[in-house]
């Protein structure tokens, strides 16, 4: 389980934000659970350590905004990273 705060819904920015950066690797995650055909329920209870039979809107709320997240960043987000890469 990954041990680090995160909010209900990442912040909303048609730029790369410091939060995406702490999160990049959870964003990662959750696309490969995505790709596997894993269910949300059990992505979010491992991913983010809710419990989607407790707190069932919650649950699905920060899975999906994040994912949402994770994808955007594979269309858009990546790109500002791919050009820190050439200025480093």
């Amino acid at each position: 389980m990954i041990k680090l705060e995160f909010l209900d819904e990442p912040p909303e920015s048609a730029a790369l934000t410091t939060y995406d950066r702490e999160h990049m690797k959870l964003y990662l995650r959750l696309l490969d659970a995505s790709a596997d055909g894993a269910d949300w329920r059990e992505a979010v209870q491992i991913l983010f350590g809710l419990d989607p039979e407790r707190e069932p809107e919650r649950a699905r709320r920060v899975h999906d905004s994040h994912l949402a997240r994770a994808r955007w960043m594979t269309t858009h987000g990546y790109r500002e990273l791919v050009r820190e890469g050439y200025r480093h």
